[in-house]
């Protein structure tokens, strides 16, 4: 099992979540997060007055998959939420070692 954790524009969250529900994702959680990449924010008037946005809005998507999806779920989430511009995001791949489902008490693959 794998975890996967997305940062995305917040915009193409939509698009992110029809496309793992299409390659058979089950669910999902989603963050709205805040933070900077290679962009490092940008300056905006407000008032009249000058300032900078140092931290961006971000969604973070953690989805857990079993290792049959892994590729499925990255080739997912990076074609739904690419837009060609400086911070489309990030996607993170790490092992799971244990999933456990609290209601029913189903362990690995079927808990997910």
């Amino acid at each position: 099992m794998k975890m996967i954790t997305a940062i995305i524009k917040p915009f193409r969250l939509d698009d992110v979540r029809n496309a793992l529900s299409e390659v058979g994702v089950n669910g999902m959680t989603v963050t709205e997060v805040k933070g900077f990449g290679r962009q490092r924010g940008h300056t905006e008037l407000y008032r009249g007055a000058e300032y900078v946005v140092d931290f961006l809005p971000k969604s973070k998507i953690e989805v857990a998959v079993s290792d049959d999806l892994v590729e499925r779920a990255i080739e997912a989430i990076s074609t739904a939420a690419r837009t060609g511009k400086v911070g489309d995001g990030k996607i993170f791949v790490t092992d799971l070692e244990q999933a456990l489902r609290i209601r029913t008490a189903e362990v690995g693959d079927n808990a997910l």
